[in-house]
């Protein structure tokens, strides 16, 4: 039976790494896979997923609007597919979680899914609160803080690093926007600013 995975973590675990492994595994063994990333994510070429460790590969973009089970059962029509990988998985709606869901359950094709649990606040994301509530397998992907502890939280910087408290849930950024911190360190963070 297939399954609908949510792989999350912290900024900076990993996570597009181990989508990118995971998709060579299944191409490996000429299996056909579809990747899907958000649209709204412009840190690297578009329609790309790319890691921080140099690895990248092509995706098709998604936006709230994309019916994501839709595409994948077109391709699925030409090609079996033996798995549906997703990045940036926090800004999926919950509608589309849940045509995921259906596609693991009616057309047996697993799907991955790799995003964040949080946002800069420490509140879900859309994408993230559905996955976390119709995942058949939850499975964080460990992150350091700068003390050593497991970095569990997103903390939003200034161009100086000052915590940022304030703003749009979704800011894309890398290393110059956010630091993975553990929950202890990212409260100090907002304590020693006010």
């Amino acid at each position: 039976m297939a399954k609908l995975y949510f792989y999350y973590a912290s900024m900076n675990a990993g996570k597009s790494t181990n989508l990118l492994q995971a998709d060579f595994n299944y191409r490996e063994r000429g299996m056909a896979t579809m990747l899907f990333t958000a649209a709204v994510d412009d840190r690297f070429a578009a329609g790309t997923i790319a890691s921080r460790i140099g690895l990248s590969a092509p995706a098709t973009m998604f936006d709230p609007a994309t019916d994501l089970a839709g595409l994948a059962l077109a391709r699925h029509a030409e090609a079996p597919l033996a798995c549906v990988l997703v990045d940036e998985a926090q800004f999926l709606t919950a509608t589309q979680v849940d045509q995921l869901a259906a596609l693991a359950d009616r057309a047996g094709i697993p799907v991955l899914a790799y995003g964040l649990r949080t946002d800069f606040r420490g509140a879900l994301f859309e994408g993230s609160a559905r996955l976390l509530a119709l995942a058949d397998s939850l499975v964080e992907i460990k992150s350091v803080c700068e003390c050593g502890r497991k970095a569990t939280m997103n903390l939003r910087v200034d161009a100086e690093g000052r915590p940022v408290a304030e703003g749009r849930q979704t800011e894309i950024g890398g290393n110059d926007r956010y630091v993975a911190l553990c929950r202890r360190h990212f409260s100090e963070a907002f304590q020693a600013k006010g």
